[in-house]
């Protein structure tokens, strides 16, 4: 069975996989993240060595597609080789494997800063947590933030725009100021302190979203998407071969985006196992027919929307 759906993903949905990442790198917001996973027979590693899942996808512009990819290590040159010929903005964590990218433009994951403040808040005692304290104003600095997006959430990207410039950027000035005047004030190796080291080291990422009304303030798209991957894991808990790593990202990420674009992925699937076979998949023309958005896909794959059937 496995060796079946290793054959099925390098033979028919691997094509598919390319022509979505080619479409991918048209995009001008793209979002990322990784995840590990352990691959027991790569060549010269221990069984028990950590390999990468990494995730890209895309943001709000445009039909949803997201694309697992398998490597070996966690090393930045992997992102780097992912978005060659990309131009635009890449919503990531602060990890610095995704800094150096050619003609992109980094921002910042407002989700963890304030993942830190709530981890700085958490490590006070337990009676210290509702009083006042350098954790909670950075929280409360965080929080007016997202009461902007929330908002703007159903708005325009200009509309959107327009409000982060007007409401954001007078609270981004005052938390600057502050995070200068506490750093000097807080021990560094503390939590509040590596809540403090965060922010001002991701500074200018977390500042990005002002640029464009289409960026999420946050990673959290693309956190969500890795969590069909991470679940899995927890029940097939390790890949056998680096073949049958590639054929698991190959699948997901089809099913991931059959998903995002309202479609059934089982009967997705089916379609293309039915069509590929059939069609000259050397001819770029070939693809419009069956990406996950084509309005020529059979009705029948669609999801239905619940409380209209």
């Amino acid at each position: 069975m496995a060796n079946w759906v290793v054959f099925a993903a390098q033979e028919w949905l691997d094509p598919l996989y390319q022509q979505l990442h080619r479409e991918l790198l048209q995009r001008d917001i793209l979002q990322a993240d990784e995840t590990t996973v352990q691959v027991l027979q790569e060549d010269g590693r221990d069984a028990k060595t950590q390999s990468y899942m990494w995730l890209y996808r895309t943001g709000r512009d445009g039909p949803a597609m997201v694309l697992y990819e398998y490597q070996k290590t966690r090393d930045g040159q992997h992102a780097q080789r992912f978005f060659a010929g990309f131009k635009g903005y890449l919503t990531v964590d602060g990890y610095a494997g995704y800094h150096g990218i050619p003609d992109v433009t980094l921002a910042g994951c407002w989700a963890h800063a304030r993942r830190k403040w709530m981890e700085a808040l958490n490590a006070l005692p337990k009676e210290a947590r509702d009083g006042p304290s350098v954790a909670r104003d950075g929280l409360q600095f965080c929080n007016r933030l997202y009461d902007v997006e929330r908002d703007v959430r159903e708005a325009t990207p200009d509309e959107r725009l327009r409000a982060r410039r007007a409401r954001s950027t007078p609270i981004l000035t005052e938390f600057r100021a502050w995070l200068g005047e506490q750093r000097d004030q807080t021990l560094p190796k503390s939590a509040t302190g590596q809540a403090i080291t965060y922010c001002l080291n991701q500074w200018g990422p977390l500042q990005t979203f002002l640029a464009d009304g289409r960026l999420d303030i946050d990673n959290n798209r693309s956190e969500r998407s890795i969590k069909p991957f991470v679940i899995g894991r927890k029940n097939f808990l390790f890949m056998n071969t680096p073949r049958g790593a590639k054929a698991s990202a190959i699948t997901y990420s089809i099913i991931e985006t059959a998903k995002e674009n309202g479609l059934n992925p089982r009967a997705y699937l089916q379609y293309l196992f039915e069509q590929l076979p059939n069609r000259d998949l050397k001819d770029p023309a070939v693809w419009a027919d069956l990406l996950p958005w084509s309005p020529a896909l059979p009705a029948s794959l669609r999801t239905p929307v619940p409380g209209t059937v």
